[in-house]
């Protein structure tokens, strides 16, 4: 398992546009992929799950990622802040 704090740079914070290419992006992965804000843990493959994360412009989020491709789902996906 890895981790890897992240600060959301985009201007909307995690915006539905932003919230659907990051899921597009854990998708790609075999790997568990999860986002941790404060004691709230979401699946990074669930746009449901996504959406419910109000994480604004200079938030902080923590990547978790578990399995076989774990480095490549953390490096991918912290693009995306």
């Amino acid at each position: 398992m890895m981790e890897k704090t992240v600060i959301v740079k985009n201007e909307a914070g995690l915006d539905p546009g932003r919230i659907a290419v990051m899921v597009q992006t854990a998708c790609k992965f075999e790997s568990s992929v999860h986002l941790k804000k404060d004691d709230r843990k979401v699946n990074a493959k669930s746009i449901m799950g996504m959406m419910n994360m109000a994480v604004p412009k200079g938030g902080e989020v923590t990547i978790i990622a578990e399995g076989p491709d774990e480095e490549a789902a953390i490096a991918e996906m912290e693009k995306e802040f």
